[in-house]
């Protein structure tokens, strides 16, 4: 075979590799992302200029059980544990009951309050795990005496003999909420808390308000519970919540509701009671 000399120069020559192509711009400035620095202290209204701040909370469970042909036993138990509690007959099932245990320390609950709900008096019953509500206080930033908003309000609701009625259930809401405004989420927020007031200032109900971020089997956000002395007054300010814009446009799931009525209230924490000494 014979190869000419041009066709060896071509064979030979090295080729030039072109250079990197630099990336095209895309006329956004870049973002520089911060570090995330998680708050885990509540925040409440400054008093006199001075901030107010803490880093306890109560935490909040309500378990609830049906086949209870004879609620005595249960309430004995629940007695006899110390802890802090309230057992409600649900409304809504003859056989049924609700325990709701309160404690600022959560490893409670895997602890003394699992070895009370796998005791005697509870064996025979069937747990309804739908109904399994866990939630905590928390500040919105606004409470003028923020150890008590956190640690004490709820226990005087809940074991407040003249408040026998309760209906709790959880809710989630959209997640457009959370991309609002500061403004624009406490516009509707006070829209939303306007009603309960109304119904706050005439001894009609109260509201027991908890966070359950990661606590909950169905991932809601909220527990709510409303405690009255009356049952159509805490039936009806839901019905009144509903036109409101957080419930009407941003709430994504609520329920399931238990509705009971208290057969055992624990004695009120003297911690806990009022400036009065009482509720």
């Amino acid at each position: 075979m014979i190869i000419n000399k041009c066709e060896v120069n071509r064979m030979t020559q090295k080729t030039e590799v072109p250079p990197p192509v630099p990336p095209r711009e895309s006329g956004r400035p870049q973002v520089t992302m911060e570090p995330f620095v998680p708050e885990l202290i509540e925040h409440g209204a400054p008093v006199r200029g001075e901030p107010q701040t803490l880093n306890n909370r109560l935490f909040v469970q309500l378990q609830v059980f049906t086949g209870c042909l004879d609620p005595e036993p249960v309430v004995e138990a629940v007695r006899n544990s110390g802890l802090e509690a309230a057992v409600y007959a649900n409304l809504n099932d003859p056989r049924g009951i609700g325990v709701l245990l309160m404690s600022e320390d959560p490893s409670l609950f895997a602890k003394t309050a699992r070895g009370l709900l796998i005791g005697p008096a509870f064996s025979g019953l069937t747990p309804l795990p739908d109904f399994t509500m866990l939630g905590r206080t928390y500040s919105s930033g606004r409470e003028p005496n923020l150890e008590d908003f956190l640690l004490y309000k709820v226990r005087r609701h809940a074991l407040n003999p003249d408040y026998p009625w309760g209906i709790w259930y959880p809710l989630r809401r959209i997640g457009a909420f959370n991309r609002l405004s500061r403004g624009d989420q406490g516009r509707i927020l006070m829209e939303h808390g306007t009603v309960g007031r109304g119904y706050g200032e005439l001894g009609l109900a109260v509201d027991i308000r908890l966070e359950c971020h990661g606590l909950d089997r169905d991932d809601n956000e909220f527990v709510i519970g409303l405690i009255g002395p009356e049952l159509y007054p805490l039936s009806k300010l839901v019905k009144d919540m509903r036109p409101t814009v957080q419930t009407s446009e941003y709430i994504q799931d609520m329920g399931p509701f238990f509705v009971g009525h208290v057969i055992y209230q624990a004695s009120l924490p003297d911690s806990a009671k009022g400036g009065s000494g009482g509720y």
